[in-house]
């Protein structure tokens, strides 16, 4: 794995508002604590989200894009772009595949921070159809999209320079994976989270849940007891 120090710039690429939470925000805070400019590449605004059926859908777009903006700012990210597909549609398409290859060209990232295209049948949650197509569509996007210069000719995607990312980072990858100690980073963390006003209807409960949730991870990967880490999968890309 590159060392946080050898990075400049970081490209997190998630299906929802709130997936980026979950996964990794306590990475992102580390790398955004050592300089390591981040961007959030966000597909979907998380239309079908939520668990009010008064508020509209498209009010709905519009909050969930507010509140993870107050999510990344909590984690040292200003910089998000939205890319507007509806929640609950997404495919791995060639459109979705050019917009995600032209953020990778804009950006010009070492590390691509993504969740698993592989369906995880021990996790309904991490296998949401959303999530597959999204991350299908990044491992495209990374090889063989950004990277090669003839790729989408005639698109706004080919006014940029190629850019070949090095490692992608997939979240929540199991036996396989390298922990990241968030430990001095989870406050930051757990406000990122419960930023996320509207799909949190108990928010102290899923206070406690995920703090145990991330404890967990640590005490499997060999941390100190009261320590809480993140996991990735590392990729190498180059």
């Amino acid at each position: 794995m590159l060392a946080f120090t050898e990075i400049d710039r970081a490209l997190v690429v998630m299906a929802h508002p709130d997936d980026v939470d979950f996964g990794a925000a306590g990475t992102v805070a580390v790398m955004t604590d050592l300089g390591i400019e981040v961007v959030y590449c966000i597909v979907t605004d998380g239309q079908a989200g939520g668990f009010d059926p008064t508020i509209p859908r498209d009010e709905m777009a519009s909050i969930r894009r507010q509140e993870q903006t107050k999510a990344a700012a909590e984690v040292g990210v200003t910089d998000l772009r939205f890319l507007g597909r509806m929640d609950g549609t997404v495919e791995v398409d060639l459109g979705l595949r050019h917009d995600l290859a032209r953020v990778i060209r804009q950006v010009r990232p070492q590390v691509v921070i993504a969740q698993s295209p592989i369906r995880d049948l021990d996790s309904t949650y991490r296998s949401h159809p959303d999530h597959l197509a999204t991350a299908e569509a990044t491992m495209c996007a990374v090889y063989p999209d950004a990277r090669n210069p003839f790729a989408f000719p005639d698109s706004a995607c080919a006014e940029l320079e190629s850019w070949a990312v090095s490692e992608v980072w997939i979240t929540f990858a199991g036996e396989q994976a390298t922990a990241v100690d968030i430990t001095a980073q989870l406050d930051r963390k757990i406000r990122a989270l419960l930023a996320h006003v509207s799909q949190h209807p108990d928010p102290a409960g899923i206070e406690q849940r995920v703090r145990t949730w991330w404890q967990e991870i640590a005490r499997q990967h060999g941390l100190p007891e009261g320590s809480s880490a993140e996991c990735f999968r590392v990729v190498d890309t180059r």
